[in-house]
């Protein structure tokens, strides 16, 4: 069934208006008539399973059947503070970790990254993000858009994670893998945990140091050398499989 995500200043108790370029979607490219079904979610948990009543140039009116909470969303909220990667790396991130069931994603500005994004281009790329966060999370079932904050330093991430209740990052000086399992562990019971992911070069030693004045706990990926696209997603997916007695059975999508 379709999935769309709608403003909830556009939901009634009985009926649903779709507006903007899901409109052009639903009626020429899905090409879909009155009592077609489509499955809606405010973008705050809530899903509906509508029916179209009415199609028009402009909108599509839905009558709602049936709503219920999201379940697709975890029981932990997970920022994913990503030092900023080279080329198209931060949309294939993007994609990944909101289907993985990422909260937020935080670009972070570090002494290692390459990219420099130009003040002048910040908005377009962002909105670039948040329109592959929309397409990822309507994807896989989210009840939730993942937000993709304004690139921030190191220094404001942190001072930013510090509402949350813990933060981890990954550190090859790390004491080992007991005391990694330890840490995750003990991130079972944690409302918000911040992942702090470095670019291609990683941290520089003293981001790391800043990190650990922090309270950040450091862990360790294991022996082998992973990728700024890969380790953030590894992280994701052990706290994502550690909650996942919160989560339904999902069809997987070949």
């Amino acid at each position: 069934m379709p999935r769309f995500f709608v403003d909830k200043n556009n939901i009634t108790d009985s009926n649903i208006k779709i507006t903007g370029n899901d409109v052009n979607h639903i009626k020429n490219v899905l090409r879909m008539k009155e009592g077609g079904e489509l499955s809606v979610c405010d973008g705050e948990g809530r899903d509906y399973t509508c029916e179209i009543s009415s199609i028009d140039r402009d909108e599509i009116i839905l009558d709602i059947r049936e709503s219920s909470l999201s379940e697709a969303e975890l029981s932990q909220k997970l920022y994913l503070f990503q030092g900023l990667p080279k080329s198209d790396k931060m949309e294939f991130i993007i994609q990944k970790a909101v289907e993985l069931g990422v909260f937020e994603i935080i670009p972070v500005q570090t002494m290692r990254a390459i990219v420099k994004i130009d003040a002048k281009k910040e908005d377009k790329k962002i909105s670039r993000w948040q329109q592959i966060s929309e397409a990822a999370a309507k994807q896989s079932g989210r009840g939730i858009i993942p937000k993709i904050r304004t690139p921030m330093s190191l220094k404001d991430a942190l001072s930013y994670a510090e509402e949350l209740d813990a933060s981890i990052i990954p550190y090859e000086k790390a004491k080992g893998m007991d005391e990694t399992k330890r840490i995750i562990n003990s991130l079972k019971e944690k409302g918000s945990v911040g992942i702090f992911i470095g670019p291609e070069g990683g941290f520089d030693e003293s981001e790391i140091e800043l990190a650990l004045s922090k309270n950040t706990l450091p862990v360790t990926l294991g022996k082998r050398i992973l990728r700024t696209e890969t380790a953030g997603l590894t992280i994701l997916s052990i706290l994502m499989f550690q909650a996942e007695d919160q989560l339904p059975v999902l069809p997987l999508k070949i």
